[in-house]
């Protein structure tokens, strides 16, 4: 089922953040430890991915291709840039909205509930945004539901979900409510990828189609094992420049075919 992998994201985030609304914040020792050892998880599951293509020369230049095309396009800054706008946009509302709480406070005597509405609303929608980037905005979404959809195989999503879900739980302790609602968003996000990968691979040959997606697996474990570092914070390594190494890859199969035929 190729929807399996995201349906379980999103009831990790349903989930953690139900319990981050219950649950009293974590300390940053409990924090910084559970994420150290979701990053050496990313690592050994990018590793065992990578080793599953033989043919290493492929792999490493769909890298340096694929990471001059994404250097170029700036893609790792594309979306920090529209992080930031949306960021902004955030920021912009919740502003006016405490410029009509002050008018409201000052002709209604004062009495606070219109405060507290506005705050709630205006919690409600930075955790919605902020939790809705950091889920989606990122290399694990795409390879794991391309993985979803094209081989059927949801470790990828698995391991996201179990990130996902713990991060709601900070999120939404701090939050509130509105990390829940970004359950959607991811829903359909990858779902949509999920959904596409999987009819794509119905138009191809099955020789080829195995071959394609042993070599974007192998690509695609060595940017996982890039997030599994950047977790770690050994060094920064910039994920979403390398994404176009996965077209190349899957590009390079049916081009070395033609060659050698």
């Amino acid at each position: 089922m190729a929807l399996w992998g995201t349906i379980v994201n999103a009831v990790a985030i349903l989930v953690g953040g139900m319990l981050g609304l219950v649950l009293h914040r974590m300390s940053q020792g409990i924090r910084s430890t559970v994420m150290q050892g979701i990053g050496m998880a990313l690592i050994a599951l990018g590793l065992s991915m990578t080793l599953k293509s033989s043919n290493f020369l492929l792999i490493v230049a769909s890298l340096v291709l694929g990471g001059i095309i994404g250097e170029v396009l700036q893609l790792e800054r594309g979306l920090e840039k529209l992080g930031q706008q949306l960021e902004r946009g955030v920021n912009a509302l919740s502003r006016i909205g405490k410029g009509r709480r002050h008018a409201d406070s000052g002709l209604q005597g004062d009495d606070g509930t219109e405060l507290s509405t506005d705050r709630k609303q205006g919690r409600i929608a930075l955790g919605f945004v902020n939790t809705t980037l950091i889920y989606c905005v990122g290399a694990m979404a795409i390879l794991g539901a391309l993985d979803g959809g094209l081989r059927g195989q949801h470790e990828i999503l698995y391991t996201k979900a179990m990130l996902d879900g713990f991060t709601a739980i900070i999120f939404s302790s701090t939050m509130g409510v509105g990390v829940l609602f970004s359950a959607v968003p991811v829903f359909l996000y990858q779902g949509a990828i999920a959904l596409a990968a999987a009819g794509i691979s119905t138009l191809i040959q099955q020789d080829m189609l195995t071959e394609i997606i042993a070599q974007i697996t192998a690509v695609g474990g060595v940017l996982i094992m890039g997030i599994g570092v950047n977790l770690l914070e050994i060094r920064k390594i910039n994920v979403a420049n390398l994404l176009p190494s996965l077209l190349i890859a899957a590009l390079a199969v049916p081009f070395i075919q033609w060659v050698s035929g």
